[in-house]
Order: structure tokens, then sequence, then C-alpha cells
């Protein structure tokens, strides 16, 4: 998995850095209203680990994280 940035010009949407392989399926998370979304380096690297985690499997449902609070 991989985070990049992006911007719609003319309707599609021009990532930063390498290009997606053709095919790729793929996950937008759109700031709100224009409002930058911004990460820190450690924010970036704990939310691939947590994708990671959860491409391995390695999920709790939501019921038992309630249980868990």
């Amino acid at each position: 998995m991989k985070i990049v940035t992006g911007t719609v010009v003319c309707g599609q949407i021009v990532v930063e850095g390498e290009p997606f392989s053709e095919g790729e399926k793929v996950t937008i998370l759109s700031s709100v209203q224009g409002k930058p979304f911004r990460v820190t380096a450690e924010e970036k690297r704990l939310l691939l680990e947590s994708m990671a985690q959860a491409d391995r499997g390695e999920l709790i449902d939501g019921a038992q994280l309630l249980a868990e609070l």
C-alpha cells in the first residue's frame, strides 16, 4: 500500500510521485471543502503499518474493540 497526494484536473486525479499501474484499485480520501488533509511522517508510518496489519488479517471487530475500551 502507498499513500499519495493528488489534485483533480479536468475531472481526473493527478497524483504526485510515481503513477499507479494500469488497472490498479485505489481508495480516495478527499479533504472536506478544500481544507488540506495533512499527516506527520509518524502518522503516515502508523497508518501504513495499520493497513499492513489489516492486509495480514490482524483485525478485531467493532464489538470487540468497544468491549476493550
